[in-house]
């Protein structure tokens, strides 16, 4: 991964709606201190970050948080974390051939 800075967008989901979200401008293998200093203005403390979450992070870019994952109990389903890539870190769409629409 590069070290452009892109954005971290945290989203507190409850019953597949966004309650709450945020975002917060890092790099994408800055993701926990981002977040670190994101959560105060949601109100929530650090989750814990489990093996599973750094491979989901590493893989997709995003990793989902549930009320276990917290010491302090929260009031949503899940706390989703994704990176939002800068504009030039984007990957291409391949090019439509007007064949393969018909």
């Amino acid at each position: 991964m590069s070290d452009t800075k892109g954005r971290l967008w945290v989203r507190l989901m409850k019953r597949h709606r966004v309650e709450r979200d945020a975002i917060i401008e890092c790099a994408h293998d800055e993701a926990e201190e981002a977040l670190r200093d994101l959560l105060p203005t949601l109100d929530l403390s650090q989750p814990m970050w489990l093996p599973r979450h750094h491979q989901d992070w590493e893989e997709y870019s995003l990793t989902r948080f549930r009320p276990e994952h917290f010491v302090e109990s929260v009031n949503f389903d899940y706390m989703e974390v994704s990176f939002i890539f800068p504009e030039d870190e984007k990957k291409q769409s391949r090019k439509r051939h007007l064949l393969e629409d018909v």
